[in-house]
């Protein structure tokens, strides 16, 4: 697998190496004028500006480097819709309330190697006796899940993705649940988890290392963040069990868009979901960013007749406390404190926020189905219109501590949904 390397640089010093930086010729410094329009101190803030919003048309193959007064911000431009272009300029920066921070835009020749915050991670091998190899993208037909092969094609049961914070991973091998890795450290996980010297696929991250282990169980519910529809008072998950041996998705195409400093993006689209009778078309698209214990989860569906819920799901095995349900700012928070981890072993907060304006409350899995042990929010969807959410999860073992004490956690949670919840005015010169 390939060797990453990372960079722990302070700012002041990135800021000196930048000055050596050979900046293209072909583009006009920018000014971005950021608007706090909040009372709100905000941490890490994710701001994207769109390409045709900063002028630049013509850029190609150059790094984006951002100076807010003496200060460099780690920025990328990521390529979301595939043309080889990048379409959208990423980065994150702090604001305290009401603040209006003025930036400069230049662009460099020279990659500045931020530090690594986040990383998208792909593994898979062609057959059972192949090693593992890494790669960005695959498709998976209904007949090629895990059972009907015979063996685990994907590392890690399939991609995994990162930030500073915690870790998770999506079963890709038609399950379509979602895990949890606790981190212990900020630094980005071993290319390695998941497979052993051999390069074959091997679970072996279970058990404890320096940097933490997959602490989630996940069972037949579809895990942190996953989603089924609720149609005719049946809940129907997009995908299947581990012991099934065809899929209710025809074709699943999968990809890896965005991996950098300070985002990394992945992408699903579900062609020819079989549910009640429906054939429905999915695309779903994964963010996540430095600084927050989660991550953000698009979905579109196209076939919505109208009789249909969408129901974003939370797992609660282990669970044995009330299930909190607050809302803050845009965001209606459902939240869950207990030893959720294996063998109730450690103390871990999940939590999922779902916008306010579609909540149409929550209900709780069967024990017993195709999709069991969670609660699940309920939304209402809209043919082929977005919904976002974010799933959340905090470990006792974290390199921040406090996530043992369950008020602490929620706290956390809703003042996170308020951080997200504030607008930032953009504009550029």
């Amino acid at each position: 697998m390939k060797k990453r390397v990372l960079f722990y640089l302070p700012i002041t010093l990135v800021t000196v190496l930048l000055a050596s930086c050979k900046v293209s010729q072909n583009v006009s410094v920018k000014t971005i004028v950021l608007k706090n329009s909040s009372s709100q101190a905000l941490s890490q803030k994710a701001i994207s500006i769109k390409r045709e919003n900063i002028g630049e048309s013509n850029v190609k193959g150059v790094f984006p480097i951002l100076i807010s007064k003496k200060d460099t911000i780690p920025a990328q431009t990521n390529d979301l819709n595939g043309d080889g272009k990048w379409d959208e300029l990423f980065f994150t920066t702090d604001f305290s309330a009401n603040e209006e921070k003025v930036i400069q835009l230049k662009w460099s020749d020279i990659d500045p190697k931020f530090t690594i915050k986040t990383s998208a991670r792909f593994g898979k091998r062609e057959g059972k006796d192949l090693p593992v190899h890494p790669d960005t993208q695959e498709v998976l037909m209904a007949n090629q899940v895990h059972k009907k092969l015979g063996y685990q094609k994907y590392q890690t049961d399939g991609p995994t993705w990162e930030n500073d914070k915690v870790g998770f991973r999506h079963y890709l091998d038609g399950r379509n649940s979602k895990d949890v890795f606790g981190k212990k450290l900020p630094g980005i996980t071993p290319e390695n988890v998941g497979i052993n010297s051999k390069g074959a696929v091997e679970d072996n991250y279970h058990v404890m290392y320096d940097w933490g282990r997959d602490i989630f169980p996940v069972g037949n519910s579809v895990g942190l963040g996953g989603y089924a529809l609720l149609i005719d008072n049946k809940i129907n998950r997009l995908g299947i069990l581990g012991n099934d041996t065809i899929n209710n998705v025809e074709k699943t195409t999968f990809k890896i868009v965005a991996e950098g400093p300070v985002n990394s993006v992945l992408s699903y689209h579900y062609q020819n979901w079989k549910a009640s009778g429906n054939l429905y078309q999915v695309q779903e698209t994964t963010s996540i960013w430095p600084g927050m214990y989660g991550y953000k989860n698009t979905v579109s569906i196209d076939g919505i007749k109208g009789k249909e819920t969408f129901l974003a799901a939370i797992s609660n095995l282990n669970n044995k406390n009330p299930l909190q349900v607050i809302e803050a700012g845009d965001w209606v928070c459902l939240i869950q404190h207990d030893y959720l981890t294996y063998e109730r072993q450690w103390i871990l907060g999940t939590a999922i926020l779902v916008p306010a304006n579609i909540y149409q409350g929550y209900i709780e899995a069967p024990k017993t189905g195709q999709l069991t042990d969670s609660y699940l929010a309920k939304l209402k969807v809209d043919n082929k219109k977005e919904i976002s959410y974010y799933a959340i999860a905090a470990w006792e073992l974290s390199a921040d501590k406090g996530f043992n004490d369950s008020a602490f956690f929620t706290n956390y949670v809703t003042n996170l949904a308020k951080q997200l919840s504030a607008k930032i005015k953009i504009e550029v010169k």
